[in-house]
């Protein structure tokens, strides 16, 4: 055997000692179920599915990735849509703790990666508050699926340094805002809008007013990396509603972005 493969079955015999394969009783999981595409999965949220006794998972994780679980699980969707959820922050967090006081493995399972815009922090407090032991798992987040898909770069060492995540949600009351920032934009910066709301045309002009150019390119993808996918390529100039499909979009702006 070479130094390279006793280094390497050396790591993965390590890791198997110190993290168990199985989802632990007693112990919740905070996992990214990628942007939507099954193959997008990480092998550590795969078995997790395959082993955990209870799974909570938003609404944008779709069958395809639900229907991985084993038989056993018990699943129950905690997702939240459009302004209308159907189950409360707080009654998520019972769902957790009392799942694992009961012994339970509990898998809440978040689209893209859970630390981006997934509530962890208040899952996280909460977890901590209650004494239960959680583990993080990062999922790939759709800006980086979408790039992919794309083929595209997010960074560019002659045209972006800078890639900044944003939302155009805000917790209070989810108003929708376009993103701020202190001073002008950075020129060389690739912006990434999640949860972008609907109307993309008075967004656009905001940001136009913040200093970005009207030409620089952007690109709208609603529902990324299914077979339901709807890509709608443009610059904020010229970025038009009716174009846009379905949510959930993701909007991508920059000088990097290049979509043949």
């Amino acid at each position: 055997m070479s130094g390279h493969e006793e280094t390497r079955k050396s790591a993965l015999s390590s890791s198997s000692r110190t993290r168990p394969s199985a989802a632990e009783r007693g112990h919740v999981y905070l996992a990214g179920a990628g942007p939507g595409d099954p193959d997008y999965l990480t092998l550590r949220t795969l078995r997790l599915l395959e082993t955990a006794d209870l799974i909570l998972p938003d609404d944008l994780v779709s069958d395809e990735i639900l229907a991985l679980a084993h038989q056993g699980a018990e699943i129950i969707p905690v997702g939240k849509r459009c302004g209308q959820p159907r189950i409360t922050q707080a009654e998520i967090h019972v769902l957790m703790i009392d799942g694992a006081q009961a012994g339970k493995s509990v898998l809440r399972l978040k689209s893209g990666d859970p630390l981006i815009f997934g509530r962890a922090g208040e899952e996280i407090q909460a977890l901590r508050g209650a004494g239960i032991p959680f583990e993080i798992v990062p999922g790939i987040t759709t800006a980086f699926a979408v790039a992919a898909g794309l083929q595209t770069p997010l960074t560019d060492r002659s045209a972006a340094s800078k890639l900044i995540l944003a939302t155009a949600h805000h917790a209070a009351g989810k108003v929708q805002l376009t993103p701020k920032w202190a001073g002008a934009f950075p020129p060389d910066a690739t912006l990434v809008i999640y949860m972008p709301g609907r109307n993309f045309r008075a967004l656009a002009d905001d940001l136009i007013e913040s200093g970005i150019a009207a030409d620089t390119p952007c690109v709208a993808v609603s529902r990324a990396s299914t077979a339901a996918e709807q890509v709608h390529a443009a610059t904020l100039g010229s970025i038009d509603d009716a174009a846009v499909g379905p949510a959930p979009v993701i909007l991508l702006i920059g000088r990097a972005i290049q979509v043949g």
